[in-house]
């Protein structure tokens, strides 16, 4: 047997029994058929060694560092840690997790843990995926392609309209997604998952939530998209901390333009979000930004951003907060994973009134 192994792996393992030979047979007096067991356990163990690292896992983050002086006052922080897995299991199966720890101030702690998203993601044929899990909604841009990754963020923090809660960020169910189709390089997503109020383990109600999302990419860089997201919320549920008191019926539209060239940047989105209760009847809500960059050098863009929320009167379920906010920024790309960025926010709105602050990040990738 030993003479088998020995043209199978030559020189490597002579010296493996070498070894054995003085360790074992020296000092435990063990036979050279013993030895011969050894050492194909040993094979073993290093051809499944090999076979697991064929797996592609690869873990990686994001930080950042925060300083910002509003109302006569500075004020030191950071936003998160996130931390994001992908595996590769197979040609068809892949994995991606990504979990966040962030300041809360009911934790004991002053910090918790957040799965912000866990997809298993099965490639149906070409650009055609199935996918299960938590997802990020792919309701806009923003959400479906930056994440919590915010040092590649154009700007320091995401629009207004996520801070207002406009459009749900995060849905746990099934979806079909596609890519990359034709010369105007078409993509979908088609998502039915837990409404809002749900948990991520369970739906609160029968009814579900749909999503629907369109985009294409005529250009190199340029992106244009249209989505639909449609829920009916329980009354009773509570979403993010509120308890809503009615069954709402909602619908989002949202609209996307995306262009980020070799000098200039644009992104702008709007939505449209239509609630509709028995009492109050449809009322309406629009949420819109615009950014825009110029690459004065490759590193360093001067950019500005324009936010808008409108509701109309008699709205329930999203808190009524006419709010509109200028942003006036520089982002310092040092590298591909290191950024720092400086603004000057000027905000109005309906509740809090007049705020100006100024606020600096270092945001890097790991």
């Amino acid at each position: 047997m030993l003479e088998i192994l020995y043209l199978i792996l030559g020189e490597q393992l002579r010296q493996f029994d070498y070894i054995y030979k003085i360790i074992f047979n020296k000092l435990f007096m063990i036979s050279k058929k013993t030895t011969a067991i050894f050492l194909l356990l040993f094979v073993f163990i290093i051809f499944f060694s090999f076979s697991s690292t064929a797996q592609n896992t690869q873990i990686k983050g994001f930080a950042d560092f925060l300083t910002a002086y509003q109302n006569g006052k500075a004020s030191f922080g950071f936003d998160e840690q996130d931390l994001f897995i992908t595996s590769e299991l197979t040609d068809r199966i892949s994995f991606l997790g990504e979990s966040v720890f962030k300041f809360t101030p009911t934790s004991p702690t002053d910090f918790s843990v957040s799965i912000e998203r866990l997809i298993i993601k099965y490639n149906i044929e070409g650009n055609n995926n199935l996918i299960l899990g938590k997802i990020h909604s792919p309701i806009n841009y923003w959400n479906n392609t930056y994440h919590h990754g915010r040092v590649f963020y154009p700007t320091i923090e995401r629009p207004l309209l996520f801070a207002a809660e406009i459009i749900p960020l995060h849905t746990t169910g099934i979806s079909i997604q596609g890519h990359d189709f034709g010369n105007l390089r078409f993509g979908y997503d088609v998502v039915i998952g837990n409404g809002l109020g749900s948990a991520p383990v369970e739906d609160n109600d029968k009814r579900k939530s749909v999503t629907v999302a369109a985009h294409i990419k005529p250009l190199d860089k340029l992106y244009l998209g249209v989505s639909w997201y449609n829920d009916a919320v329980s009354k009773g549920a509570t979403v993010e901390n509120k308890v809503i008191g009615w069954k709402v019926n909602q619908n989002l539209f949202t609209g996307s333009v995306a262009y980020f060239g070799n000098k200039f940047e644009l992104l702008t989105e709007g939505t449209l979000g239509i609630d509709k209760t028995d009492t109050t009847g449809s009322k309406n809500t629009l949420a819109a930004y615009l950014y825009t960059g110029y690459k004065v050098t490759e590193k360093l863009i001067p950019y500005i951003r324009l936010d808008d929320l409108q509701y109309q009167n008699g709205e329930i379920y999203f808190t009524k907060d006419n709010t509109t906010s200028v942003i006036a920024g520089l982002r310092y790309q040092i590298n591909y994973l290191a950024v720092v960025k400086l603004e000057f926010q000027h905000q109005h709105a309906e509740l809090e009134g007049n705020t100006n602050s100024i606020t600096a990040q270092f945001a890097v990738g790991f």
